[in-house]
C-alpha cells in the first residue's frame, strides 16, 4: 500500500491507495440508470479510443470498479467515464463501483483523486492536460503557483508559466482544433501559434492544412508565413485562406499531400513577398524564352540579391557536350538573356 499525496493551498491530503487505485473501499454494483451521465465535472476525456477497453471488458468484465458520488436522486461519476460508456454500449444495467458519500470529501480531493487514478491507470494525452489544468484554474480556483509547482511536473510537464499558458490556450480552442493537435502531434511552439489566431480564423487555417499532413516544421513555416502576410495586407488568415489560389491546389486530386503542400507554401510566399514574386516571374518568363536544352539550367541570386547569374549544366557524350557549347554560345545574341545581363 502507499500514499498519494496532492497540495492543496498549503495543506495535503491522503488517500489509501494501491498504485494508485483506492481499496479501502466496499465494492457496489450501481444501476446506470442512477447515474448522472452528463455531469462532466470531473472528466478530462477527450478522444479516447474504447476499442481496446471495450474488447477487455466484453472478455473479462470491469476489472477496476469506477468511483462515484452519492448526490440527491442518483450519482456522480468521479472516475471511470469511459468505462461506464462502453459498459452501457455493451448494454449493461449495472456497473460495479466504490462509492463516496455527497459530503465526504469536496470536490478539488475528488478531482485529484481522478487525476491520479487515470495517470496510473492509462495517463493522459496533451487535450486532457489541458482540460485539467484547465479545470485546476477556473472550476477549483486553484492558485496558479500551486498549479505550476504541483500539477505540471504531475503532467511530466516543466514547471513554468509559459507551459501552463500554452495548456491553458489549447484548453479553450475549438474541439475540431483541438483533434487536429492530438493527430498530428503539434508542439507546444505551434500550439501557441494557433493559440494567437481568432477562432474563425483558427477554422479557417484548418481546412486549409488538414488535407496536407504537414510535419511539425512545414506546419511551423506556414503559420509563420501566414501571420506575416496578414500582417502585411491587414487582412485576416481567414481572408487569406479563402483565395482562390488556394482551392485550386486543394482540388487537385492528382497531387499528393506533399505536392499540394510545396504549391501552397509557394501561394503563400507570393502573397508575403509580392516584389520578390514578380521579380520571380519575370525571370522564368525569360528563362522560358531562352529555349535552353533540358541539361542546362541557370539561375538568379538567392532573393535577386546580387549581381550575376550561374549557369549548370550536365552531359554524358561529347554529342552532348557539344550542344550545350552551341546553345551557350548563341546566348548572346538572344534579347532575353540580354536583359538579364543588362537589369539594374
Amino acid at each position: 500500500m502507499i500514499i498519494a499525496e496532492f497540495g492543496l493551498r498549503n495543506a495535503e491530503w491522503e488517500m489509501k491507495t494501491e498504485n494508485g487505485i483506492v481499496v479501502d473501499m466496499d465494492i457496489q454494483k450501481i444501476p446506470l440508470e442512477q447515474i448522472d451521465l452528463l455531469d462532466e465535472t470531473f472528466s478530462v476525456n477527450y478522444f479516447p479510443d474504447l476499442q481496446k477497453l471495450r474488447s477487455s471488458i466484453q472478455e473479462t468484465g470491469l476489472i477496476q470498479p469506477v468511483l462515484l458520488r452519492k448526490k440527491p436522486g442518483g450519482y456522480q461519476i468521479i472516475c471511470g467515464f469511459r468505462r461506464i460508456s462502453v459498459t452501457k454500449a455493451l448494454g449493461r444495467l449495472e456497473v460495479e463501483s466504490r462509492v463516496f458519500e455527497g459530503k465526504e470529501m469536496d470536490e478539488f480531493r475528488l478531482f485529484s483523486l481522478s487525476l491520479h487514478e487515470n495517470l496510473t491507470t492509462r495517463g493522459f494525452n496533451a487535450v486532457e492536460k489541458a482540460v485539467a489544468l484547465d479545470k485546476l484554474i477556473h472550476r477549483f480556483q486553484i492558485h496558479r503557483a500551486v498549479v505550476i509547482n504541483t500539477f505540471l511536473p504531475f503532467f511530466s510537464l516543466e514547471p513554468n508559466e509559459k507551459i501552463l499558458s500554452t495548456f491553458l490556450s489549447l484548453a479553450q480552442m475549438e474541439d475540431e482544433i483541438k483533434t487536429y493537435v492530438l493527430k498530428e502531434e503539434v508542439s507546444r511552439g505551434n500550439i501557441r501559434r494557433l493559440s494567437a489566431l481568432s477562432p474563425d480564423d483558427r477554422m479557417a487555417l484548418l481546412s486549409l492544412i488538414s488535407p496536407l499532413k504537414l510535419g511539425e516544421n512545414r506546419l511551423r513555416e506556414l503559420l509563420t508565413l501566414l501571420e506575416e502576410t496578414s500582417r502585411r495586407s491587414h487582412s485576416t488568415v481567414k481572408e487569406i485562406a479563402a483565395q482562390a489560389e488556394f482551392q485550386a491546389v486543394l482540388s487537385q486530386k492528382e497531387l499528393t499531400p506533399s505536392q499540394k503542400t510545396e504549391r501552397i507554401k509557394k501561394v503563400l510566399t507570393d502573397l508575403r513577398y509580392p516584389k520578390l514574386s514578380q521579380l520571380e516571374k519575370a525571370f522564368e518568363k525569360k528563362r522560358k524564352d531562352l529555349d535552353l536544352p533540358f541539361n542546362i539550367s541557370l539561375h538568379h541570386p538567392p532573393f535577386f540579391e546580387g549581381k550575376g547569374l550561374k549557369i549548370e549544366f550536365q552531359f554524358e557524350t561529347i554529342e552532348e557536350y557539344q550542344i550545350i557549347l552551341s546553345a551557350l554560345s548563341v546566348l548572346p545574341e538572344k534579347e532575353a538573356f540580354k536583359q538579364m545581363i543588362q537589369k539594374d
